[in-house]
């Protein structure tokens, strides 16, 4: 399964690197979303180095979900696919 980078966890004063905001095409409900909890997500760099987290809660009501990373992701992981694996 396959998702998109929507931006990084934050606040309104605070930004945390290594959660990652996650929206999955085919899941549109925050019910569908709860099942990926526990998950793991991998983003792969352009050259080829592979970083992975895990689905921790859901975000928001429209199928989002966060994921934690061990390294904090860099800016250019914004926009880009990852791969979510059961």
């Amino acid at each position: 399964m396959e998702g998109i980078i929507i931006n990084y966890r934050q606040g309104r004063e605070t930004q945390n690197n290594k959660q990652m905001v996650i929206r999955v095409a085919s899941i549109n409900s925050k019910q569908d979303a709860e099942k990926l909890i526990g998950k793991l997500v991998i983003w792969k760099t352009s050259s080829g180095k592979i970083l992975d987290g895990v689905v921790l809660a859901t975000h928001g009501n429209k199928g989002a979900v966060r994921a934690k990373f061990d390294k904090g992701l860099p800016g250019q992981s914004v926009g880009t696919q990852v791969e979510i694996i059961s």
